[in-house]
C-alpha cells in the first residue's frame, strides 16, 4: 500500500512539473507600454499569490562614467534613500516597512535599479514613492558627505581588504584598456575622496529622467487597471535630453595579459578571462553552456579534475555573464590547496581548456549541461522578484524579447558549436590572467633565492 501511494505521489509530482514546466516554458504573459515621457512600463501578470514587485531600472551605471569621475551611479543610488522635498530623510523605507514591504537597491556597469515588494494592493505606495524620487532628490550637503563617507568605507572593506576583489579589480583594469567595463562600479578610491555633491547632483539630472528608465511589475496585478494609475504618478513628470553614452568599443585583444598582485592572503588564487560577446551575439548561448561544463558545479570539468582527480584545488569554478550592455569576460578560477604551486593550478586548468578546444564535447556532457540550464530559466520563474528582475537586465542589455527567445536557441546548441565557440574565443591572444601570490609565500620564495 505504501509503495502504491508512493508511486501515485511520484506520478502526481511529475506532472505537476511538467504542467508548470510548460507553462512556465512558454513564458510570462508580458505587457509592454510606454508613457508620452518616453517612460517604458512591462508588466508581467502573475496571480498565485497576492503579492507584487514594483521596480525602477535606470540605464545608468559605471559604464557612463568618465575617468576621474568614477563611482557617481553608485553613490546616487545610496543618496536616493536621503529624501525628497515631499518626504524627507530616511522616510522613504520606513513608509515601505509599515506596510509590510521591504526596498532597496544595486548598482551594475550597466544599470541602477530600484524595487519595493509589497501586498499587491499597496502598489500605489510604490508609485507614489517612486515617481517622487524620480522627479527630484534634496541630496543635501550634510547627508551627501556622510554617504560618500559610508562608499569609501565599504570599498576599504570589500574591495581594499580583500584579496581576491582586489585581484579581480586588477584583471578588469588590465582586460579592458578603452572600455569602462576597466574601472569598478564603486569608483576608484582617489574619485571617491574628491567627488563633489554637484558632480553626484548633475549626474542624478543627466540620467534619472522618465525617458532613460524602464518600470517592471510583476505579481497579482491587472496591467488594464494599474497603467492608468502609473500614468497618473510618473506621466506629468518631463523627459529629459537624451543621456550621452560613452560610444567606447573595447580594441581586440592580440596578446596575452598578466597582472600578478602580492596580498597578505592564506592561499593562492588565479583567475583566466576571455573576451566574448554579449546576448545580441549567437554565439552567447553557445558560449553559456560551454561556461556549464567548463566550471558550472561539482560535476564540471575543471571541478572534476583540479578538484577531485588531481587535487590540486580547493575549488575551480567560472562564470558568463552575456545580459549586459557590451561584451564582458568570460572566465575561470581556482583557489589552490596548501602546497600547490599556483603555476601547476593554472595550467591544470588550461589543460582542460585545451581539451575541449581540441575535442568535442560528449552528448551526455552537453545535454545535462541544456538541461541544467534549462531548469535553472524555469525554476527562477517560481519568483516573481526574480521574474521581473530578469526582465529588467535584459531590457537594458539589449531588449526584453532576448529574454524570449533563449530557450529556443538554448535547445538548438550542439557539440560542434560549443568547440567552435571555445576555439574562437578561449584563445591565448584574447587570454587575460591574474594571479594573487600570499606574502608570506613571496617572502619564503625570496628567502631561498638568496
Amino acid at each position: 500500500m505504501a509503495k502504491l501511494m508512493k508511486k501515485h505521489f511520484l506520478l502526481f509530482f511529475f506532472l505537476s512539473f511538467l504542467l508548470t514546466f510548460s507553462a512556465v516554458a512558454a513564458g510570462p504573459k508580458i505587457t509592454e507600454k510606454e508613457l508620452s515621457n518616453g517612460l517604458k512600463v512591462l508588466m508581467v501578470e502573475e496571480h498565485k499569490a497576492p503579492v507584487a514587485t514594483f521596480q525602477v531600472w535606470y540605464r545608468v551605471g559605471a559604464i557612463d562614467e568618465n575617468p576621474g569621475r568614477t563611482g557617481l551611479s553608485h553613490l546616487l543610488e545610496h543618496m536616493m534613500f536621503k529624501g525628497t522635498k515631499k518626504y524627507g530623510v530616511k522616510t522613504f523605507s520606513r513608509i515601505v516597512s509599515k506596510n509590510g514591504g521591504n526596498d532597496n537597491a544595486f548598482t551594475s556597469e550597466d544599470y541602477t535599479a530600484y524595487f519595493e515588494n509589497l501586498a499587491s494592493d499597496r502598489i500605489s505606495i510604490a508609485l507614489d514613492l517612486e515617481s517622487d524620487r524620480m522627479k527630484d532628490i534634496l541630496a543635501l550637503p550634510k547627508e551627501f558627505q556622510a554617504e560618500r563617507d559610508v562608499v569609501i568605507e565599504e570599498r576599504r572593506m570589500r574591495t581594499e581588504d580583500e584579496p581576491i576583489s582586489d585581484l579581480v579589480e586588477e584583471m578588469m583594469a588590465v582586460a579592458f584598456k578603452a572600455h569602462p567595463y576597466g574601472w569598478p562600479i564603486i569608483g576608484w578610491m582617489s574619485d571617491l575622496k574628491r567627488v563633489t555633491r554637484d558632480e553626484m547632483y548633475r549626474h542624478y539630472k543627466a540620467y534619472y529622467v522618465p525617458n532613460n528608465a524602464v518600470i517592471v511589475v510583476a505579481g497579482d496585478i491587472n496591467p488594464k487597471d494599474l497603467f492608468p494609475k502609473i500614468e497618473k504618478y510618473f506621466g506629468p513628470i518631463k523627459s529629459g535630453p537624451k543621456p550621452l553614452r560613452n560610444p567606447v568599443v573595447e580594441p581586440p585583444q592580440r596578446g596575452p595579459r598578466r597582472v600578478t598582485l602580492y596580498r597578505d592572503a592564506e592561499l593562492p588564487f588565479v583567475a583566466i578571462g576571455y573576451h566574448v560577446p554579449n546576448l545580441t551575439s549567437p554565439d552567447s548561448v553557445p558560449l553559456a553552456v560551454l561556461s556549464s561544463i567548463l566550471s558550472d558545479g561539482r560535476s564540471s570539468r575543471l571541478h572534476r579534475s583540479l578538484v577531485y582527480e588531481k587535487q590540486l584545488a580547493f575549488f575551480a569554478e567560472g562564470s558568463y555573464d552575456r545580459v549586459t550592455r557590451d561584451p564582458q569576460l568570460f572566465y575561470v578560477y581556482a583557489n589552490a590547496m596548501p602546497q600547490i604551486d599556483i603555476k601547476v593550478v593554472e595550467q591544470a586548468m588550461l589543460e582542460e581548456i585545451e581539451k575541449i578546444r581540441k575535442t568535442p564535447v560528449s552528448e551526455r556532457d552537453l545535454q545535462k549541461a541544456k538541461n541544467r540550464a534549462e531548469s535553472s530559466f524555469v525554476l527562477r520563474q517560481d519568483s516573481i522578484f526574480y521574474q521581473a528582475m530578469i526582465l529588467g537586465q535584459h531590457e537594458i542589455a539589449g531588449g526584453w524579447r532576448y529574454y524570449e527567445k533563449f530557450l529556443g536557441e538554448l535547445r538548438k546548441v550542439t557539440q560542434e558549436d560549443v568547440q567552435r565557440v571555445a576555439r574562437k574565443y578561449l584563445t591565448e591572444e584574447n587570454c587575460t590572467t591574474a594571479v594573487l601570490i600570499p606574502q608570506k609565500a613571496r617572502a619564503t620564495e625570496s628567502d631561498s633565492k638568496r
